[in-house]
Parts: C-alpha cells; sequence; structure tokens
C-alpha cells in the first residue's frame, strides 16, 4: 500500500526544519505539476525552504524531481560522435557569449543543446537577441530541436512548456512570494532545467557584482558550490565559475546591437573586447575540458582559440541561424538584416580621466526604460535600442569624448540616454588595477573558507 501525505503536513515539516525523504519531495514536485498543491501551499513551501534550507540529499532530489516532472532528453538514437554539453549564465549585463560559444565548441566536437531564457529584470535574454535576427524561430519542437543538434552541432532555443513545468511553476511563484534569493531553490530551478537536456557535462557561468543577480561574493560562491555538487551527485560533471560583472560585459548592450558584436567577434576575434573574449575562450576550454574532447585546459584553450581564429566557429553560426528559420548570409551581410536605428549619436563625456567605475545594473535598468527589456514577461521589446561602444574600466577618456554610441528611435530616447548614461560611469585621475574576469572556480566538494 502506496504511503499517504498530506501537503500541510511535509509544509509543517520543512518549517519546523525536518529533512524530507525523497518520497516526501516527489510527492511535493508531483503536486506542483498536476495543480493538486494550491497556490497557497506552493508558496508556504517555498517559503519553508527559503527560511529552513535543504540538505545536500534533498536538493538532489528536489532537483531529479522537477527534472523529471516532464519531458527529459535522450540522445541514444542520434549516435553522437561527441559530448553533450552545455554552458548556463546567471545573466548580467552585456552577456552575449553563448551566441559564440555554441559555434566554438561545436566546431571542437562538442554538441550544445542550448535552452535559454527572455530577459527579465535588468539583465538580456540570449534568445531576445537572436529573435532580432528576421525568421529566427527559438521554438522548433524537440525532434527539430535534437536534429539541428546533431547536423549542425549546436542550437539556442527557448524553453518548451513540456520541460521541466515543476520549475516554471515554482518560479512564479517564488516571484511573487519573496523566496527568489534561496540558493536551494536556485539550484534545483537551474539544474532541473538543464539536466533534462540529457548532458554529459556543464559548465556555469555565475556573475557577481553591480550588474549581477548575486552582486554579494559570499552568495555566488555558496551558489557555485551547491550547483557544482548538486549536479555531480546526479551523475553531470560540473565545474563553476565566478566571473565579473562589475561593467558591461563587451562593447554593448541591447539585442541587435549584441548580435552585431557577436558577428564582429566571430568575424574578427583580433578585435573583439579583450574581458569578452577572455571568458569566450575560457569557457569553451572548461566545456572542452570536462566533457572529454581535451585532456587538459591548456590544450583546450589552443583548440578554442583554433576554432575561433579558423572562421569555422562563424560558419557553424550562420548555419545553425539559417537552419532555425534566419537568413543565410547573417554573417556576410548583418547589416542588410538588421537595420540601424534612426539615430545613432555620442554620448559626450563631461569630464577627463580613466574610467574607475560602471554601474552596469543602471544600465541594464535604462534598457528596460527605452523597451530593449521587459517589466513583465508579457512585456514586448524593441530589439533595435541599444549602446554601442561602450567605455570599459582602466580606459582613458577625455572630456567631450564618446563614453557610447546611442542607438536610438526618436529624440526622447536620445536626450534620456544622454542625460542618464553618464552619471552611471566613475572616472578617475588614477588608473584603476584591472582584474581578470574569472575570479574562482569550483567544482563538486571543494571546501569554502
Amino acid at each position: 500500500m502506496s504511503e499517504i501525505f498530506l501537503p500541510q503536513e511535509l509544509i509543517r515539516k520543512k518549517r519546523d526544519g525536518v529533512s524530507l525523504s525523497d518520497t516526501e519531495i516527489g510527492y511535493m514536485v508531483q503536486g506542483i505539476t498536476d495543480g493538486s498543491l494550491t497556490d497557497a501551499q506552493l508558496g508556504a513551501f517555498a517559503m519553508a525552504i527559503f527560511k529552513c534550507g535543504m540538505t545536500m540529499d534533498e536538493r538532489v532530489n528536489l532537483t531529479r524531481h522537477m527534472m523529471n516532472s516532464g519531458e527529459t532528453l535522450s540522445w541514444d538514437k542520434f549516435n553522437l560522435d561527441g559530448p553533450v554539453v552545455d554552458k548556463h549564465s546567471t545573466g548580467g549585463v552585456g552577456d552575449k557569449i553563448s551566441l559564440m560559444l555554441a559555434p566554438i565548441v561545436a566546431s571542437c566536437g562538442g554538441y550544445v543543446p542550448m535552452i535559454s531564457g527572455r530577459g527579465l529584470g535588468h539583465t538580456g535574454g540570449t534568445l531576445d537577441k537572436l529573435e532580432s535576427i528576421p525568421g529566427y524561430d527559438g521554438a522548433p519542437n524537440n525532434s527539430v530541436f535534437q536534429s539541428l543538434v546533431k547536423t549542425v552541432g549546436c542550437a539556442i532555443i527557448g524553453q518548451t512548456s513540456n520541460l521541466a513545468p515543476a520549475d516554471q511553476r515554482f518560479y512564479a511563484t517564488r516571484d511573487v512570494t519573496a523566496t527568489v534569493e534561496s540558493i536551494d531553490l536556485i539550484t534545483a530551478s537551474i539544474l532541473s532545467k538543464k539536466l533534462a537536456s540529457g548532458l554529459d557535462a556543464l559548465v556555469m557561468d555565475i556573475k557577481t557584482g553591480n550588474g549581477a543577480f548575486a552582486a554579494n561574493y559570499k552568495m555566488a560562491q555558496e551558489l557555485a558550490q551547491s550547483i557544482a555538487n548538486v549536479s555531480s551527485n546526479s551523475g553531470v560533471p560540473t565545474s563553476c565559475l565566478i566571473t565579473d560583472m562589475d561593467q558591461v560585459l563587451g562593447r554593448s548592450v541591447g539585442n541587435a546591437i549584441e548580435v552585431i558584436e557577436c558577428i564582429d567577434f566571430l568575424k574578427e576575434p583580433h578585435n573583439a573586447d579583450q574581458r569578452l573574449l577572455e571568458l569566450t575562450l575560457e569557457l569553451s576550454a572548461y566545456m572542452l575540458q570536462l566533457s572529454g574532447l581535451e585532456p587538459d585546459l591548456d590544450s583546450a584553450r589552443s583548440k578554442s582559440k583554433m576554432a575561433l581564429e579558423s572562421g569555422k566557429a562563424a560558419s557553424i553560426f550562420e548555419k545553425m541561424i539559417s537552419e532555425l528559420g534566419g537568413p543565410t548570409d547573417i554573417i556576410e551581410n548583418p547589416e542588410k538584416h538588421l537595420k540601424p536605428m534612426p539615430l545613432i549619436c555620442p554620448i559626450e563625456s563631461k569630464s577627463s580621466g580613466y574610467i574607475s567605475g560602471v554601474d552596469a545594473r543602471e544600465i541594464g535598468v535604462s534598457m528596460i526604460y527605452l523597451k530593449a527589456g521587459r517589466t513583465k514577461s508579457s512585456d514586448p521589446i524593441d530589439h533595435g535600442v541599444g549602446l554601442s561602444e561602450i567605455v570599459g574600466k582602466g580606459q582613458w577618456v577625455s572630456k567631450g569624448e564618446p563614453l557610447a554610441l546611442a542607438h536610438c528611435r526618436n529624440q526622447d530616447q536620445l536626450d534620456f540616454l544622454q542625460s542618464k548614461i553618464p552619471s552611471f560611469i566613475q572616472m578617475d585621475e588614477i588608473k584603476p588595477k584591472l582584474t581578470s574576469v574569472v575570479k574562482e572556480v569550483f567544482s563538486s566538494n571543494k571546501d569554502l573558507n
């Protein structure tokens, strides 16, 4: 005879700090998925976890049950000749790395089924950027998606309703019950979606700094360790890189503007922003090493750099775009498909000095104000609005020189950016000390100080 559970009794146990069994967690996840757990009960369950936390076993079990709440992808019948590997970022301002990273790793023999989100809050979404390309379909069915990964080597799409549906309802509840900032629940949310993709290895990019979700460094460390441990204990080797988000990543913010920067990056990597180049190649190296494509990080870095500089990654990017409904010549003729905005004007510096600080979060918020991002998930966005040629830390700028180029539809938008952006950039007479974009790397069972 099967066990009989009452939701309120399991909520009570968790509220009182008692660990839940695998079966009990499975029951709660089933209730989240089929609706038998009410919104009030789900909110109370989320708050109980938020206040009392979960053991490592509980985190692993919650992640596994949420992963299995819908479809999971299997690659067995596709007879792939390389590992299935992915990267996930916690999000940042100007974070466009997925668009270059997936083709680079595919060029090196990996298969990258990247399921990405839309922007919500001050960070941009990978899918929004790609949908600025005319015709791009980010919502193919699973069969088409998997076939594309096999033939092209990578595909970047949005989450389907059949993948980890428990997470979709759980996250929506957490969003309105002040329980988002839970390491336990963030871990299960991220990994339930990623592990449902049938991965052989996973690399996490956990952002920290003023433009990141995990602005507090200790929180970033705790999240990195949790994800590394839970994912590895679920059978998927995982490395988590904590990376800098105290300034815009790359030189642009927006949607179409960032796609253009990615195309330029793939075509002429020697001209790319150095922080963007460094992090892209480092994430690629970890993906190649962790998935077994390369024996060590040094050889993985060399192979990644070769794939980029040879133009092979650019060709794969273009093929991915065309196979998902976009143009066939996006690399050679980006301006034909990504039309420039009516107004492209400099935002001039009001003083001279070295750039010592950039408030990435406020820059991201300004983009939302101009509809390049969303305040709620149903909002339409303007793919064309954005900033390019944004200055970075350590750069000298003279009074009257541009801090960025504004890409706007009208004078009101331009006036807004010209009044706001200079206040988000700090300057100093002394050149600041620059640090590496990668701050720390975590794998499973590393002790925190």
